[in-house]
């Protein structure tokens, strides 16, 4: 099957929403077999939106739509699409029940304009909310199958999940799913990477290989079709164990997960704890660990050290090493070290890492943009210092740095 994803909503032609709904849809639907050859973005405009449910039941066996099944006026999805198809719109009774219970729980009095949400397509399944009040739709009208689901991902996801898909594979029960596995690598780039694995990349025909690059991570997708899981890793095997042969020290996982998730999981199962020193990436680095849950079972803390006066204070580097003519400065391998191994000295962590260095857009000290040194001091351990010429601009530079550092770290601990 092929299909469309019609995002609808003025406030996404602003740019004010980023539409993450399509790339969540896009991946699930590829898990399910069905190619997505279309994406489009429409605003609250009646004639609009109808011309766009035209065009997309001309061109796509499944259209999936979000946005636009609230209570307001601009809120259009169902009344186009129900004109469109000649349906009547019903109200879906255990919808408006639910409505109705909301409002009285809250002791809020409930406008009329709230029993929009509770329309459903006349001839359409009901496809439930488990996190908001709009009532999905799924249909088929004349050969193409229509699905609405609301606009905020948190009532989006699970409605597509639990009732959409299920509807889905029950009107597709002959396709051919499509099997997918990721292999996430760190400590390289896509294009590097893709020089590596081109005579592969060229030569696909089933499975395919399919790289994405995410600043400082790179991603490939290998993808076949297969009845089970069992059948779609048999017919992956050989292609994966032929990149893993060439690429295998940077591949950190095969599921969709950032390099500190593992990173964690290590530190975790060897019972190490870590503390940070950040001067050039201002917290980046912290912030990323403690975005995975758990991370405190590890991860001690860190400490943003920008100044050299708090370098000086808090992790004792002495000032004739960081400003003064002839000093190796605060962008150096000399104070990378001494930030690193102080750490160990002041918090008892196993591992200490520190990142110094020049994310611009100036240079400083004399030194380049892009120039980072990053320091792994672990206890009974020689100190190591990576050295790094970044390109980019500031943020870009941070978010290497942060990559690069945890990359590195992971390594260590796969190692040893």
């Amino acid at each position: 099957m092929k299909a469309e994803i019609v995002a609808i909503g003025t406030e996404l032609l602003l740019g004010q929403i980023v539409n993450t709904n399509a790339q969540f849809l896009s991946r699930e639907c590829a898990a399910l077999g069905i190619d997505i050859y279309f994406q489009t973005v429409v605003g609250d405009n009646e004639q609009r939106l109808l011309d766009t449910f035209k065009l997309a039941a001309s061109r796509a066996d499944v259209v999936i739509c979000t946005g636009g099944l609230g209570p307001t006026q601009d809120d259009l999805t169902k009344d186009v699409l129900a004109a469109f198809v000649g349906r009547e719109l019903i109200l879906h009774e255990t919808s408006m029940n639910a409505i109705t219970e909301m409002f009285q729980t809250r002791g809020i009095h409930m406008v009329e304009s709230n029993r929009r949400q509770a329309l459903m397509i006349e001839g359409s399944d009901p496809l439930h909310n488990e996190t908001g009040l709009a009532v999905g739709v799924a249909f088929t009208f004349e050969g193409t199958h229509f699905i609405l689901l609301p606009g905020p991902p948190k009532e989006m996801k699970p409605m597509f999940s639990q009732y959409a898909v299920p509807w889905l594979c029950a009107v597709m029960a002959d396709e051919i799913p499509l099997y997918s596995k990721m292999l996430k690598f760190a400590g390289i780039g896509e294009s590097n990477l893709e020089h590596q694995l081109l005579d592969l990349i060229q030569a696909q025909t089933d499975p395919t290989i399919a790289p994405y690059a995410k600043e400082g991570e790179v991603t490939i997708r290998l993808t076949t079709r297969a009845h089970t899981i069992a059948e779609g890793e048999r017919k992956l095997l050989t292609t994966e164990q032929e990149i893993r042969n060439r690429l295998g020290e940077h591949i950190y996982a095969d599921q969709d997960v950032p390099i500190e998730t593992i990173m964690l999981q290590l530190l975790g199962e060897k019972q190490l704890t870590l503390t940070v020193a950040e001067s050039c990436t201002g917290g980046l680095l912290s912030d990323m660990i403690t975005a995975i849950p758990g991370s405190s079972k590890s991860f001690l803390g860190g400490i943003i050290c920008y100044s050299n006066a708090l370098k000086h204070k808090l992790l004792g580097v002495p000032m004739e090493v960081l400003e003064g003519e002839g000093s190796p400065g605060a962008v150096s391998s000399e104070t990378a070290t001494l930030l690193a191994e102080n750490l160990i000295t002041t918090t008892g962590s196993d591992f200490g890492i520190s990142v110094t260095g020049v994310a611009g857009p100036s240079s400083s000290e004399g030194k380049p943009v892009g120039l980072v040194y990053i320091g792994f001091a672990q206890k009974n351990m020689a100190t190591k210092v990576i050295t790094l010429q970044l390109s980019g601009n500031r943020e870009s530079i941070k978010h290497r740095a942060a990559k690069s550092a945890l990359y590195h770290l992971w390594k260590r601990l796969k190692d040893s």
